[in-house]
């Protein structure tokens, strides 16, 4: 909760939640009621971290798993008014990518059958970061969205991991924008703040502009030292929150 007054005091319009459930939803819709703020996304649950679960939407033998967890965070989502769910894929070795995408791709129409309320994102993760994660590009991600055919499934463009595991951000923006419901950014590749690195913001969000995308840039980023005092690069790059 104190973080949510911590993003209204400096002054953000939106939030985004990893796994809040440990706090009751109705506090946190009040407390951003209160502050004026849009709820975002949240993400479906991790599993049993203790196993190296991160995610389990890929995972053969644990659909029950998925979708009740799944369940959980639809109405979790509802009753704090967040507007989407990053459904999580899990780790899973190469030779079990092929039934893990059945797999995905299955709990993927159960999902936007169940919430057709909510937009369902899909956010590949790079292998620096997470090995083994289940996907990484955002082809994959195109690929997976246009299997399932549902119009409240979308792509979570991260640019941190596309940076990391692809590059040419730019033109997979352009290319992929009409699949895109939401954006995300962070320095490559420290994911610091994101006034260093080898990605230019700037050029960023003039492509963001000139691309016509009307929805949220969330700063998911790892700040260097002090949170309010690395928000210094909204000035720099002659940005208002």
């Amino acid at each position: 909760m104190d973080r949510i007054d911590a993003a209204a005091a400096a002054g953000f319009k939106a939030i985004e939640l990893h796994w809040p459930y440990e706090t009751p939803a109705g506090l946190v819709k009040q407390r951003c009621i209160n502050h004026g703020l849009t709820l975002l996304g949240i993400n479906t649950p991790l599993g049993d971290t203790d196993k190296g679960d991160f995610g389990l939407g890929a995972i053969d033998g644990r659909q029950s798993e998925f979708r009740t967890g799944f369940a959980m965070s639809a109405g979790y989502a509802r009753q704090a008014g967040a507007n989407s769910i990053h459904a999580m894929a899990g780790v899973l070795p190469l030779d079990q990518r092929a039934r893990g995408k059945q797999v995905f791709i299955e709990n993927l129409v159960f999902a936007t059958n169940a919430a057709p309320d909510l937009t369902i994102l899909l956010e590949p993760i790079n292998q620096r970061d997470k090995p083994n994660y289940f996907y990484s590009t955002i082809e994959e991600a195109a690929d997976m969205l246009d299997q399932v055919g549902a119009p409240n499934l979308k792509i979570m463009f991260d640019i941190y991991h596309v940076g990391i595991s692809q590059g040419d951000v730019l033109t997979r923006l352009s290319r992929h924008l009409p699949k895109i419901g939401h954006v995300q950014i962070a320095a490559v590749p420290s994911r610091a703040e994101p006034d260093e690195g080898e990605i230019s913001y700037l050029a960023v969000f003039a492509a963001l502009e000139r691309l016509g995308y009307r929805n949220w840039v969330g700063c998911e980023y790892k700040p260097r030292a002090a949170t309010d005092h690395g928000l210094k690069w909204i000035k720099t790059l002659s940005l208002e929150l």
